[in-house]
């Protein structure tokens, strides 16, 4: 598979932080890209976190949660502090961050969105989130996510 930069590996790169790209080959049937991502490259499915576009009252913003898990809109609002929360429309979460659907990367969006991390990142030592296309997750530091987006840890995931 091509090593070939995205906007996320670029954003990483640029940043100077230390990384892992985990690449693997992506069957566009699967139902679950977060967990099609675990089973490939071996990991704790509950370390994988998918990036997940949403509308808090008119504008965009970023959940990050466990691939296991779904997002809790409600709790994503508070967290947000805005009033309420639903799934953004995909084909303007596609327009804002310049990632297809299943490739949404927290990393590299054309403009940078609020965004909040389930708490349970902070369990592990290292996450996977995409790395800008299906087929390609990057492994990093969570505390490198949290600086890099600018994020708020909150338990949005249930």
């Amino acid at each position: 598979m091509s090593s070939a930069g995205t906007p996320a590996t670029d954003a990483l790169r640029a940043a100077g932080v230390a990384f892992e790209l985990r690449a693997y080959d992506h069957d566009p049937r699967t139902a679950s890209y977060g967990l099609e991502a675990a089973e490939a490259l071996g990991v704790e499915p509950d370390r994988v976190f998918k990036t997940l576009m949403v509308e808090a009252d008119g504008a965009l913003a970023v959940g990050i949660v466990p691939v296991t898990c779904t997002l809790d809109l409600k709790a994503l609002a508070a967290a947000l502090r805005r009033k309420r929360a639903q799934m953004a429309d995909p084909a303007a979460a596609q327009r804002a961050t310049g990632y297809v659907l299943g490739g949404i990367s927290p990393l590299g969006q054309k403009r940078p969105h609020p965004t909040v991390v389930d708490e349970t990142a902070e369990l592990w030592d290292t996450v996977l989130v995409s790395g800008g296309r299906r087929g390609l997750d990057v492994e990093l530091s969570p505390a490198d996510l949290l600086r890099l987006t600018a994020a708020v840890v909150a338990p949005i995931a249930r």
